[in-house]
């Protein structure tokens, strides 16, 4: 069985596909011959390209059915977005030099690093250890407690990745 989203971008394809081919036939049957040899090459092209669509249905089905699949690579880039917004959130917050950051970048990366936490598709445990170093940044007093966050989402990220 297909899935809904393997359905709808065959139904798209399917329409793009069933319209170029109509308009293809439309044109082609005017430069022949006229008004009713573009109609009929044009009712031709489409019928044909819907025909070959509703052939090529079963592997369109055996593509896109697993929507484990897709939902799992789906939360791993999410993981991976949130891994990666983290580490630049605090970068921002514990700059190589004093002066490194400015107030806005620094605001702009947290606002970044919590919308990107906030995601449907990010899994549990990604989440809380999401929330944990996002947390530990925040308070900003220890370096190396919000390093050791950090630390355990990356771990948490790569342990998601290799448990499928």
């Amino acid at each position: 069985m297909m899935s809904q989203f393997g359905a709808r971008i065959h139904l798209l394809v399917t329409f793009v596909l069933v319209t170029c081919a109509a308009a293809g036939g439309a044109c082609f049957g005017l430069l022949l011959d006229g008004r009713l040899t573009g109609l009929i090459a044009a009712g031709v092209a489409g019928l044909g390209a819907g025909i070959g669509s509703l052939v090529a249905r079963r592997q369109v089905a055996a593509f896109f059915g697993d929507e484990a699949v897709l939902a799992d690579g789906y939360a791993e880039g999410i993981a991976d977005a949130v891994l990666v917004s983290i580490a630049t959130y605090q970068a921002a917050v514990s700059p190589l030099t004093p002066a490194g950051v400015r107030e806005e970048e620094r605001e702009a990366r947290r606002t970044l690093a919590y919308r990107v936490c906030a995601y449907d598709g990010l899994p549990l445990r990604v989440r809380v250890a999401a929330a944990g170093a996002l947390e530990a940044i925040d308070r900003g007093q220890d370096v190396e407690d919000a390093q050791a966050a950090v630390s355990a989402l990356t771990l948490t990220v790569y342990e998601h990745r290799t448990s499928r």
